[in-house]
């Protein structure tokens, strides 16, 4: 008996995915005839965090389809900026995206990231129990069951993963207002109170500080808040809230 033949088309976005001699606008997929749409589509080692709508013949259809033999697939690219279900809109980042993790808390998004790696079914697990979307670059780690949301990030350049996460979900920006050490929130601190972490030139230098309420680090505008503060212009000029236009009088 022969096994179905089905087409699937993959836009430009998401061929990155696929092997080098399927990456074409379209590619052939011989099926075992029960396996659904999704397995289809991860077989060709497309995470389905990344996949928005799926149409056979120009009809929508769920994951769950299963495609016949001469079917023609659509696959398109989940719609930016992503809508994720409940809220708030929280992150969680793999242990090879630190410094995406500390500009995402410089810019107040609630970001959480261990240092150690914890393994793929923990870091899974917690994405569910926290309802955390779970980022990363792993797309093994991104096909796991368990999983509550997900996204790939496709840079391996922190300026261009930042953008990328941003555009894709448009999270809510505080910048100044979170640890960057371990994301706790930040609030105002007198010198008295953060003395013990300063050294005498910052002592004698600075007298605004914060302070996180939960780990107790101290923050100050340093040497480095150029730095930053270019990394929050940024992100706020492209990013950021847009003013509402002028109603005409």
């Amino acid at each position: 008996m022969n096994r179905p033949r089905v087409t699937v088309r993959v836009p430009a976005e998401l061929r990155v995915f696929l092997a080098a001699e399927r990456r074409g606008e379209s590619t052939e997929v011989v099926t075992d005839g029960s396996s659904s749409l999704g397995h289809v589509v991860e077989s060709l080692g497309i995470p389905l965090t990344e996949v928005g709508r799926l149409t056979v013949g120009g009809r929508d259809v769920p994951r769950a389809f299963v495609p016949g033999d001469g079917a023609d697939v659509q696959v398109d690219a989940v719609t930016r900026p992503q809508q994720v279900p409940g809220a708030p809109l929280r992150f969680l980042l793999d242990v090879h995206l630190g410094t995406l993790a500390r500009r995402l808390r410089l810019l107040g998004v609630d970001t959480a990231y261990q240092s150690t790696d914890i393994g793929d079914p923990a870091l899974a697990t917690l994405s569910a129990k926290e309802r955390r979307v779970l980022l990363s670059r792993d797309r093994g780690l991104l096909r796991r069951r368990e999983l509550w949301a997900g996204g790939y990030v496709y840079s391996d350049r922190p300026d261009r993963q930042l953008d990328d996460v941003l555009e894709r979900f448009a999270p809510e920006l505080a910048p100044w207002t979170r640890c960057v050490a371990c994301n706790g929130p930040l609030v105002p601190a007198d010198k008295e109170t953060v003395r013990g972490q300063l050294a005498d030139g910052t002592r004698k230098t600075y007298d605004v500080f914060a302070q996180c309420a939960d780990c107790g680090r101290a923050y100050w505008k340093g040497a480095h808040h150029a730095d930053l503060e270019a990394v929050v212009e940024r992100a706020m000029r492209d990013h950021g809230p847009r003013p509402a236009p002028d109603r005409p009088a």
